[in-house]
């Protein structure tokens, strides 16, 4: 299936492709394109950028930042461009290509992790997550006539593989920074800092599968179903808290949780944080869980997970607390109810909680199912691409692929009536 934004992206002409994510999607990427006939440019901003992608109709961007708004207006004007497509659009360069862009009226394409998980990237005209233009309003999916969405194919993205990009990107990005004296990435890629951080990852992922052995037929048995709040903690450099939340980092939310969780939810219930996978190379946050659960005498309420099954634990809990993390996507498809507590995508009234966390303890409310589905059915249909970053990328399709306009025409059933058709593949896992 060929979702709305990337039946647009094919229909242009000339783009320019920015940072992508890190390895060979954006490469991936380009041959799509140019299959389609168009004329594909790409800027890299560092060595690593290089070692991916290093082909035809790249520009190397080595001058101080302050330089980038011209040299972006002169690509503009020399190709014509008339898409810009980029990774992260909170990234420096790309705030300033955004702006630019948009001044010269060229449509600007972000790619994001999938809103749906496993197998789906997002992409979307405009922005993601809280830029997104995907309508916030319930009736409108109460009146769209839902399409056929096939199941996705499996993009086999594994940890192992995830990991040696993310290191031979850092290598590559080292060992050629004389080439590239003035860029800064938005993170620390030392690459033997980098490397040790993912052989400490997998020390933890190891430790923590033997230590928290007991904790999911804990937290699955019947005495505890709906009995505690899970909180899925983000990635410690996600700028969905930085940019679109009232937190600095993601210590900052679990001190709020923690903090309301003592005050106004009830004696019986519990409070399960989960860590992000992705984070485990590079945080730990037991020491302040630990502290501010005997401040608040709650110790025994109180539980820290990391590699657990994440659907079984959405199936039995209560509630979810999250700031804007894609895993309240998955906790609706499970009809557990959720509250967000910062800009979101998903932040529909009727499908998440609109009150006050401190209420959201004493009753979660519940999930509208009927809803739920229409607005999956919709955002996977615009903005979901069959693709991993680091896996398999089944969802790029080749010229004389058939438009999946022409196959949704052979019939519409519900959303509701499709949900029933899911393969357990597409249930949401891990961020």
């Amino acid at each position: 299936m060929i979702p709305t934004s990337l039946d647009q992206l094919l229909a242009r002409s000339s783009t320019l492709l920015l940072q992508g994510p890190m390895g060979p999607f954006f490469w991936r990427l380009r041959n799509t394109l140019v299959d389609h006939g168009q004329q594909v440019h790409k800027v890299n901003f560092n060595a690593g950028d290089d070692h991916f992608y290093d082909g035809p109709g790249v520009t190397h961007f080595r001058d101080p930042a302050s330089a980038w708004g011209d040299c972006l207006d002169e690509l503009l004007q020399r190709h014509a461009v008339d898409a810009v497509v980029l990774f992260g659009q909170n990234r420096w360069m790309h705030e300033t290509a955004i702006q630019r862009a948009r001044a010269r009226q060229v449509d600007v394409f972000v790619f994001e992790e999938g809103y749906v998980r496993p197998d789906y990237v997002t992409l979307e005209l405009g922005g993601v997550n809280a830029e997104s233009r995907i309508p916030r309003d319930p009736q409108f999916y109460r009146d769209w006539v839902p399409q056929v969405i096939p199941a996705p194919r499996p993009t086999r993205q594994q940890f192992s593989v995830v990991a040696d990009i993310s290191m031979t990107y850092a290598w590559a990005e080292r060992h050629g920074r004389k080439a590239y004296p003035h860029y800064k990435h938005h993170r620390d890629l030392g690459p033997v800092s980098e490397g040790l951080r993912w052989v400490r990852g997998g020390y933890r992922k190891w430790k923590n599968h033997f230590a928290e052995a007991a904790m999911l037929p804990y937290l699955s048995a019947p005495d505890q179903h709906k009995r505690y709040f899970l909180v899925p903690l983000q990635v410690y450099n996600d700028s969905q808290i930085r940019c679109y939340s009232p937190y600095d980092h993601v210590a900052g939310f679990i001190e709020h949780v923690m903090d309301s969780f003592a005050a106004h939810a009830p004696q019986d219930k519990l409070l399960v944080l989960k860590h992000h996978p992705l984070d485990r190379p590079y945080n730990d946050y037991r020491q302040l869980i630990e502290r501010l659960a005997d401040q608040h005498g709650i110790a025994g309420r109180v539980h820290y997970l990391h590699d657990q099954h994440l659907p079984t634990l959405l199936q039995h809990a209560a509630g979810v607390v999250t700031v804007n993390s894609t895993t309240g996507l998955q906790s609706l498809y499970h009809r557990t109810p959720v509250i967000t507590l910062g800009d979101s995508v998903y932040d529909v009234p009727g499908l998440v909680h609109t009150g006050e966390l401190a209420d959201f303890w004493q009753d979660p409310g519940t999930v509208d199912v009927d809803l739920f589905h229409r607005y999956r059915a919709y955002l996977v249909w615009e903005t979901q691409l069959n693709a991993s970053f680091y896996g398999e990328t089944p969802g790029l399709p080749s010229y004389t692929e058939t438009s999946r306009r022409w196959a949704a025409s052979k019939g519409k059933p519900s959303a509701p009536a499709q949900a029933a058709t899911w393969p357990s593949s597409t249930l949401p896992t891990l961020k």
